[in-house]
């Protein structure tokens, strides 16, 4: 059968643009639907800014999501580490008096070495990333509750440094700070997995592992870097919750576990379809914030979140997995040149 004359391969350009910015469309759609139907309270300032800031830690999680994603791997531990973060976060300021700065930095540190024990626990443990990270977060939520005495973490009566809370809620050119904390580390994550030969090395690894190996990639290591900067970034969202909630709740992060999974499954099928990518999981979130609020301001009940958290979580595991065989029905992206270090060996 002959290709379309015009259309090389037979691939159609407006299927891409579909494919790539559909999701984008579709925030916009339902942004102009909830508008027209909630003219007076959905298309107003305030909405953008609750969105923005209600919705700035789900986004910051489901990219710390997305980046073992690429390579494979599933880290469970995820909503269980954002709860031991923020708890260890008022911990160290209000009970062990440490400075706010030392504090942020420890959780955030303590978040990459938990990424770490992932990494080496899915890789040389030979456990499913599933099984393995399952285990680790119960574990995490074990050392909570053991930290918290299963109670709450509540600031005196100076309560937290301004400076500390500002970290949260102040704004910059008149919008949420933490829309802006989202917007750069998606931009880090893009030039990490898109220009970096580490971003293509993990892509490759989660594409075909056995190809990865036969050219030389450390998919071992490199399976490890994933999750130590997924932990990262849960240690930074750690401190970003403790400063939105100002208390140290210990069972708070499991309520993010899901929406993460969400956004970065079903970010994989825009942007770049077919492929976990930084932008594509921020634009999933912008179209489940956007549904969310307009589901709440037309009234509905509290049990239509899971509901529509669990619907939509089907509907992008099921298109992350066509728009994958779409892409491998047109041929696999071509593996990177491998390490030198990586693959010398003895002279003959």
């Amino acid at each position: 059968m002959t290709a379309p004359r015009g259309r090389p391969g037979g691939h159609r350009p407006g299927g891409q643009l579909i494919g790539a910015y559909g999701l984008l469309a579709l925030t916009a759609l339902l942004f102009l639907v909830f508008s027209l139907a909630l003219p007076r309270t959905f298309p107003t300032l305030d909405t953008v800014d609750s969105i923005l800031y209600t919705q700035s830690i789900p986004a910051v999680l489901a990219l710390a999501a997305m980046v073992p994603i690429v390579t494979g791997s599933f880290d469970l531990s995820l909503g269980y580490a954002l709860g031991l973060a923020h708890v260890m976060v008022m911990q160290l300021i209000v009970h062990a008096g440490w400075p706010w700065p030392l504090a942020c930095l420890a959780v955030i540190v303590g978040g990459a070495v938990m990424g770490v024990a992932n990494g080496v626990i899915v890789v040389f443990g030979r456990i499913d990333s599933f099984i393995a990270t399952l285990g680790t977060g119960s574990m995490l939520y074990a050392v909570t509750g053991w930290v918290t005495d299963g109670g709450r973490i509540v600031p005196g009566p100076q309560g937290l440094p301004t400076a500390f809370t500002e970290l949260y809620d102040s704004t910059f050119l008149g919008l949420p700070v933490p829309a802006f904390y989202v917007l750069a580390l998606a931009v880090v994550l893009w030039l990490m997995l898109e220009r970096l030969p580490l971003g293509r090395y993990l892509y490759v690894i989660g594409s075909n592992p056995r190809a990865a190996d036969l050219v030389g990639i450390p998919t071992r290591r490199y399976t490890v870097y994933a999750f130590t900067v997924s932990g990262l970034i849960v240690g930074c969202a750690g401190v970003l919750l403790a400063a939105e909630q100002r208390i140290g709740n210990p069972s708070v992060g499991l309520d993010y576990l899901l929406p993460a999974f969400v956004g970065a499954l079903l970010g994989a099928t825009a942007i770049k379809p077919g492929r976990p990518n930084a932008f594509g999981t921020v634009v999933a979130v912008a179209v489940l914030a956007v549904g969310l609020t307009g589901i709440g301001q037309l009234g509905a009940d509290f049990w239509t979140v899971p509901l529509f958290y669990g619907g939509t979580l089907l509907a992008a595991v099921g298109l992350a997995g066509y728009t994958a065989r779409h892409r491998l029905r047109r041929g696999p992206e071509p593996a990177p040149a491998p390490e030198p270090a990586d693959t010398t060996g003895p002279a003959p």
